[in-house]
């Protein structure tokens, strides 16, 4: 079963070692992600593999995922995706 948002949903703060993602309907049936990091140089494609695999396994479709990434690891940025994924079901 595929996931569509309804609404917004908002997940994480702009803290040092965390980082806020934003899930908003689109009409479109894609997935469009938006990554600003302050390592996004060095850990750019490392943030999006993240993000990608976190909402395919959500069968997130029909939204703009928006991380504002402060350094956060792998696992705060996949719990903070599927929480505001959640949200915005």
């Amino acid at each position: 079963m595929m996931n569509r948002p309804t609404k917004t949903g908002i997940a994480g703060t702009l803290e040092s070692n965390d980082c806020q993602v934003i899930v908003e309907p689109t009409k479109d049936e894609g997935l469009i992600i938006q990554i600003e990091s302050v390592v996004k140089a060095r850990f750019g494609k490392q943030i999006e593999t993240a993000v990608r695999d976190t909402c395919e396994q959500l069968n997130l479709i029909g939204a703009i995922v928006s991380v504002n990434d402060k350094g956060a690891l792998d696992f705060t940025i996949k719990a903070r995706v599927e929480t505001a994924v959640k949200r915005s079901l």
